[in-house]
Formats: C-alpha cells, structure tokens, sequence
C-alpha cells in the first residue's frame, strides 16, 4: 500500500499551480493567490522565491492600493523570457508564434499557401524557418520551454500523428516527429486537432473562460469541434473524438471528402455557401464567407437564401450536440464566426424547434473571442502544459 504524497511531490504540484495562477490570470498578489490555492502567506513566498529563482515569475510592488498597510507584492510571469512556440496548419495558411509565459503573443508569421499540394515535409520545413526567423530576434536569457502544433484533421492523442486530414491531404502523417526534427530544439512538438486546441482557447482565455461544459466550433473548409464536459476536453478512446464536422445531418446530401454524404461540414462548409450564392471560387476562406453575409445584408436574395439554408444545417448540427451534451455555451470560431453573424436567426430558430426545453434553457451562443487566432492560442497551451504541471524539472532538463 502507497503511502500519501510526499513532501516535495506536495511542492512540485504546489509549483505548477501557482505558476498556472499567474500563466492565466497574470498579475496576481500573494495575498489573493494564498487565498485561492488555501495555503497561508508564508508558503506562498517561498513557492514565489523559487520560482523567481527559476527565472519563471518576478515579484513587485502593487500599483498605488489607497489602502493602509503594508501592500502584498504581486507576482508577474516573466513573458518575455519564458516561451513557447505555437504552430497552426490550416487548409489555406501557415501561422507560427512565439507566446511568452503568460499566453502574450511576442512575435508571429503568416503565410497564404495554395489550397493543393500540401507536402508534410515542406509545411514542417516553413513552419521551422518562422521559427528560426523568431529565434534570431530572442534576447540571449531566453528559454523555449515547449512547442506545439494545431492542425485540421484527426490526431492521435499521444504520437502527434495526423491520421485522416482530408483537407490538407495527410494521412497517417508523422507531423509532430517531423517539425521536432526541423526545428532541432531537443523538444518533442505537441499535436493537436484545431477543433480541440480552439476549445482549450476559448475556455482559459476566451467567451468560455469559467465555463465547464462548453462546444467550440471551428470552420475553415471544413468543420472542426472541441468539446469540454467538467472542465475536461473530451478525446475519446484514441483522440479522435469531437469530430463533429463529420455528423451526418443530411443523409444523401453533398459528398464529404471523409467519402461519406451530407456531413454537417459538406452542407455548411464554405463551398456549399459558395454553390448555394452563385459566388466565385476564386475568392476563397473568410473573404469569400464575408461576402455572402454582406450581400445578403444589402439584399441579394440568393445569398439571403444561401445563409438561411446553410444556417438551418447548422442549427440542426449544433441542436444534435445540445441534445447529446447539453453545455452551457457553444462558440463559433474561424469562418464559422461571420457564418453564424449572418444566419444567427436560423440557427437559434433550428435549435429552438430540434432541442429539448430543459437542454437548450440556459444555452448560450457565442462568437470566438480570438478572431483568426483560437488555434494558435490554444496550441500555446498545449505547449504550456508541462512546464505548468512541473515547473522546476521541466527547466533543469533544459538548462
């Protein structure tokens, strides 16, 4: 029979979670930090000295307080040192950031890609340039303390495979092996599925931030989905659960490139909407979206059409999942955000008529809070991760 935590496993944990405290909420004094994790002020300095010793917090004097009495010194994360690298491949772009302890984006590059002819090694090669791009600007002090990637497509949960990415062309892709070797940091890279890193996103830093049990979908060409039940992402056996894009809610519809027909992404994807609005293809990611939802609000009645049919697939999608799951808010993130802006009416009509009354009561519908970047935040997580769980080992591997 195992005897309780030791000493210093209390410590080490004690660590990753007062770091966590200050990575998410940054600035914090130690009077409040004692009173979160409930431990008395005496603990907390010493958690802080070594930490700060660690070159991962620094401790300062509070701003003016206006109250009397001596003020707790406020812990910071030192942003500017401490960092990792976040990755995210999407069906059109390539976006790599270099994100400070703290979740403060420091530095980042974007580049437009053609839509076909996604080779793994060339986008682990561009991915790895950026990095290095960033890597020259760092000052000499500074310390890379993880890497991690997001990418459209299924994703084991612990070899950084990429199974099935249907739009991007992989499969049974070693993409986390492959960019670790091309970056040649001595780091393992982190990979994660976009649906589930912009969920990660939108609830410790987002719309979702304190929600518990929430759904984050993610449009691009096609759909992506995170789920968060108590607080915990939902994987699935493997990792591969929340592939929500592929719930069949049209059965005979449009052809899906996963080979099946009418998945919720082949009816609500940007080239349905395109079909459906008598649009061009060559204007193609959130543009070509934008402009379906700014016609349709200058009144041209085939985009009118377009969103109010696109938006009752997606209502009925997102109604499927509050029935099965019942969260407290679903968000909408990439192109899905200016998809729902156009057709909320339809999609709230749908789930209105399609959910139970005591499932959807206190469902709230939101847009992401990061724009474009829910996957690259949420990728900046994941490569935060084990620094936050063992803070000091993690360092002494890397010194």
């Amino acid at each position: 029979m195992r005897a309780g935590p030791s000493q210093e496993e209390i410590r080490r944990h004690n660590l990753g979670t007062l770091l966590r405290h200050v990575h998410l909420s940054g600035p914090t004094s130690r009077a409040e930090l004692a009173g979160r994790m409930g431990l008395n002020r005496s603990t907390i300095m010493a958690l802080t000295a070594d930490l700060t010793t660690a070159g991962l917090v620094r401790e300062e004097l509070p701003r003016e307080t206006g109250r009397a009495g001596r003020p707790s010194l406020v812990v910071r994360p030192e942003s500017a040192r401490v960092y990792v690298l976040a990755f995210d491949v999407g069906v059109d772009r390539l976006v790599a950031a270099r994100v400070g302890l703290g979740g403060v984006i420091l530095d980042r590059r974007e580049t437009v890609r053609p839509r076909e002819g996604f080779e793994m090694p060339e986008v682990a090669a561009a991915l790895a340039g950026f990095a290095r791009q960033m890597h020259r600007k760092t000052r000499p002090d500074t310390v890379c303390v993880g890497a991690a990637a997001a990418v459209c497509g299924s994703v084991g949960r612990t070899d950084g495979v990429v199974r099935f990415g249907p739009n991007i062309g992989f499969k049974d892709a070693p993409f986390g092996e492959e960019l670790s070797k091309r970056l040649a940091l001595g780091l393992p890279v982190t990979v994660g599925n976009d649906g589930n890193v912009g969920a990660i996103a939108e609830q410790s830093r987002g719309v979702g931030l304190g929600c518990r049990d929430l759904i984050y979908l993610h449009g691009d060409v096609g759909i992506g989905g995170g789920i968060m039940v108590n607080g915990q992402l939902l994987g699935g056996l493997a990792g591969y659960g929340g592939e929500v894009g592929h719930m069949v809610v049209n059965p005979g519809g449009r052809p899906c490139a996963c080979g099946s027909r009418g998945c919720l992404e082949a009816e609500v994807g940007e080239g349905a909407l395109m079909e459906l609005a008598g649009h061009s293809t060559e204007v193609t990611g959130r543009a070509a979206v934008r402009a379906v939802v700014d016609a349709a609000g200058r009144g041209d009645v085939r985009a009118q059409d377009a969103l109010h049919r696109v938006g009752d697939w997606l209502g009925l999608g997102v109604a499927n999942l509050v029935n099965i799951f019942n969260p407290e808010m679903v968000i909408f993130g990439g192109v899905l955000r200016e998809l729902y802006l156009g057709a909320a009416a339809q999609v709230r009509s749908r789930i209105n008529t399609s959910t139970l009354v005591a499932s959807r009561e206190d469902l709230r519908l939101r847009i992401s809070a990061f724009s474009d970047d829910a996957t690259v935040v949420g990728a900046a997580e994941l490569a935060f991760a084990q620094v936050l769980a063992d803070p000091l080992e993690v360092l002494s591997r890397l010194a």
